[in-house]
């Protein structure tokens, strides 16, 4: 919209000006608030009702004025435009000559040289050069605006303050309210950019936490590309070598065969020959020639060449060696991994202290099962008993790196992870559960998977069932993962960071019916070697 159709729709249609301090009616038509108090107050004189002077809409009681602030910011903004595209000239002067001050007592503006004999008054006010003195004045009296009131927060006259809505109110100059404000102001920025820092900060921790993640990446690939690069070969070298005994084999076998064909062959032709004599001595008619004929009647056939002295191809070797081969590869395979730097997770075996185990936990004769119970045990209440349902292992350390496998298959809730020594064990109640305390830190399934330490609880979004819980710890690092054990093998939470700085970790199996699995030792292996 061009500014000349603009300005006609910021003008009051009673004035034709721009609004000042524009109101509605509620037919919706906006008009100056002076203006439409003296439209209404003339009606009001001269007749029982009220009418809108642009689509005569009637009121049966004089309609309320309701403030426009939006119209009103807008008219601010275009009068601001406006202002800006035109320079202010000296009041004073024949010629245009640009303003540099603007008087808001006078009204009126000065250039340098008019400036030197303007009033030096404290009620003539300087300010920067312009020529729109209403949002300088107050709405109401007119006045210049002056002071500022602290408990309305808005800038009035001296009428206001003296006789008008803020009466009796405390005000400030308002230079002073300025001073006050930007001093706020300059503390709110202060706090602001402290905190612009801070985000700045971990901006940039995340960006470098980013790239240490991404040059991780890039040395894992390296390492494990460079691990399948040696597995593959070394498992060529195997294949190679029973290729080769194979293929000598078969060598040795058909070169065995040719050789007895050869002498078949040969066994052959000279039997063809004898029968050629024999058939034609039978074919003389004359006795005594045929009787002259030395001939050998009872000629022996020797017996060999036959395909069970070929040889055959030792199968049993070959499998001996392929076992031997595998065998070597598995025993290599660990210091490959090794050599390759990647953590081995072998399974630890645990096995259950009986004498931590709550007495409405029953503990299997291997001590590797606990199940849940209504009929408490009888046993001794020993200081390593817990008071609260669950058990902890025989085995604890302080050091190393730790994965053990759990079979949660058979419980619909289950809570297991790994305590400090030191947890509390003589509290009937959630304070020594694992979790629950500072001291522990657990993996729990009970209508949702969710982790727990110190009470806080973060749940986690498994679409499927947990069937076996891989625990994997690095004491050193820090860090404890949870894993669900399957194909693909996939993360039930990871970097749950755990607290190094208790004297000892202990393993803890929470029984609800859940026990070990007779054949973890194949899922184990598979595990390891990847």
């Amino acid at each position: 919209m061009e500014t000349s159709g603009l300005r006609e729709e910021l003008s009051c249609s009673i004035c034709l000006s721009l609004y000042k301090e524009p109101v509605s009616l509620k037919c919706g038509h906006n008009f100056c608030r002076d203006c439409i108090v003296t439209v209404l107050d003339t009606q009001e004189k001269k007749a029982t009702s009220y009418s809108c002077p642009e689509c005569r809409k009637k009121y049966t009681e004089r309609p309320p004025l309701e403030k426009n602030r939006k119209l009103c910011n807008i008219v601010d903004n275009f009068r601001s435009a406006q202002q800006e595209d035109t320079e202010v000239s000296c009041t004073y002067c024949v010629h245009p000559v640009p303003a540099t001050k603007t008087c808001l007592h006078c009204e009126a503006s000065f250039c340098d040289m008019h400036l030197r004999n303007h009033s030096k008054s404290a009620d003539h006010i300087l300010i920067d050069p312009t020529t729109s003195f209403e949002d300088r004045k107050c709405s109401i009296h007119k006045e210049i605006l002056k002071y500022y009131c602290t408990e309305d927060s808005a800038c009035i006259c001296m009428s206001c303050w003296v006789a008008g809505d803020h009466k009796g109110h405390q005000v400030e100059l308002l230079n002073e309210a300025s001073e006050k404000k930007k001093e706020k102001l300059k503390d709110v920025t202060k706090k602001l950019t402290s905190e612009k820092q801070e985000t700045e900060k971990r901006i940039q921790n995340l960006e470098n936490h980013r790239t240490g993640e991404k040059g991780k990446a890039v040395d894992v690939t390296g390492r494990v590309t460079e691990l399948f690069r040696d597995i593959r070969k070394h498992l060529d070298d195997v294949e190679n070598r029973i290729l080769t005994e194979v293929s000598r084999q078969e060598e040795k076998i058909s070169q065995s065969v040719c050789d007895m064909i050869q002498k078949l062959e040969t066994q052959k032709n000279e039997l063809s020959r004898k029968i050629n004599e024999m058939e034609a001595v039978c074919d003389i008619t004359d006795s005594l020639t045929v009787l002259k004929k030395e001939m050998i009647s009872d000629y022996i056939i020797p017996r060999s060449g036959d395909v069970r002295d070929s040889g055959c191809l030792d199968e049993g070797m070959i499998s001996q060696m392929l076992h031997r081969g595998l065998l070597h590869f598995t025993d290599s395979l660990l210091d490959l991994k090794i050599k390759r730097q990647f953590s081995v997770m072998a399974k630890s075996d645990i096995l259950l202290d009986i004498k931590t185990a709550n007495n409405y936990i029953i503990i299997s004769q291997d001590l590797k099962s606990a199940t849940d119970t209504n009929k408490p045990e009888n046993r001794p209440d020993v200081p390593e008993r817990f008071k609260s349902r669950q058990v902890i292992s025989t085995q604890s350390f302080s050091s190393g790196r730790h994965y053990w496998e759990v079979d949660v298959s058979g419980a619909k809730e289950w809570l297991i992870g790994v305590v400090s020594h030191s947890i509390e064990r003589k509290i009937d109640g959630n304070e020594s559960h694992i979790g629950h305390n500072d001291k522990s830190w657990g993996l729990t399934q009970r209508n949702t998977l969710f982790t727990k330490h110190n009470n806080s609880r973060i749940t986690i979004d498994s679409k499927s069932s947990l069937k076996t819980v891989g625990i994997y710890l690095d004491y050193e690092a820090g860090r404890l993962s949870f894993y669900q054990r399957c194909d693909p093998i996939r993360h039930c939470y990871r970097n749950y960071t755990l607290n190094v700085s208790y004297e000892r970790r202990h393993f803890v199996y929470h029984g609800l019916g859940i026990s070990y699995s007779d054949n973890m030792e194949s899922a184990i292996y598979i595990y390891s070697a990847i």
